[in-house]
């Protein structure tokens, strides 16, 4: 297994643009499907250091309409991974670096692209830690300065670098009346 150097970067202003392309082509092929897209993890808060890395949640009424999300977001160049253990959330991965396919054949940005029900406990832990984290700027920078730490230390170790995280996100969650 080989292993892949994790870098932060300072916030890219473009990260918003990027979810917005991004958003409006996966919409596009899904249609009434989808309820909504949201832009979550660390690139969806301004002023936040993070993986120059995209995170998207692709809400859905109901887990019976999986099927036909699949089969959209196959025809798009993405790839069904299953839940990978976390209940109401089934995780894509891309065939490569022009996906989502659209009619400009380009290379789009990173991202983690997950389909979630709309009652995905998954869902609600994004969404409350990212509002969480752009309602409190202390926050941030807490969290901008614990990631730059654990980098440092963790470089070459994700699933170390991502167990160092998990008090502070708790601590937020907690702090939000948001712990599941």
């Amino acid at each position: 297994m080989s292993k892949k150097t994790i870098i932060i970067e300072d916030y890219n202003n473009e990260w918003s643009e990027m979810f917005s392309d991004l958003k409006s082509i996966i919409e596009h092929r899904l249609g009434d499907l989808v309820l909504r897209i949201e832009h979550v993890g660390s690139t969806a808060v301004p002023g936040l250091a993070a993986k120059p890395i995209l995170d998207i949640d692709v809400v859905i009424d109901s887990m019976d309409v999986l099927p036909d999300v699949i089969q959209g977001l196959e025809s798009l160049g993405y790839y069904h991974e299953g839940n990978l253990g976390v209940e109401h959330r089934e995780a894509f991965a891309r065939k490569d670096a022009n996906v989502p396919y659209s009619v400009v054949k380009i290379q789009k940005p990173e991202h983690h692209l997950y389909v979630c029900n709309k009652e995905s406990k998954e869902l609600l832990r994004h969404i409350s830690f990212r509002d969480a984290l752009i309602s409190n700027p202390e926050f941030v920078v807490e969290y901008a300065n614990l990631k730059k730490e654990l980098v440092i230390r963790y470089r070459e170790n994700r699933q170390s670098y991502t167990e160092g995280k998990t008090e502070f996100v708790n601590k937020v969650l907690n702090e939000c009346g948001k712990i599941l």
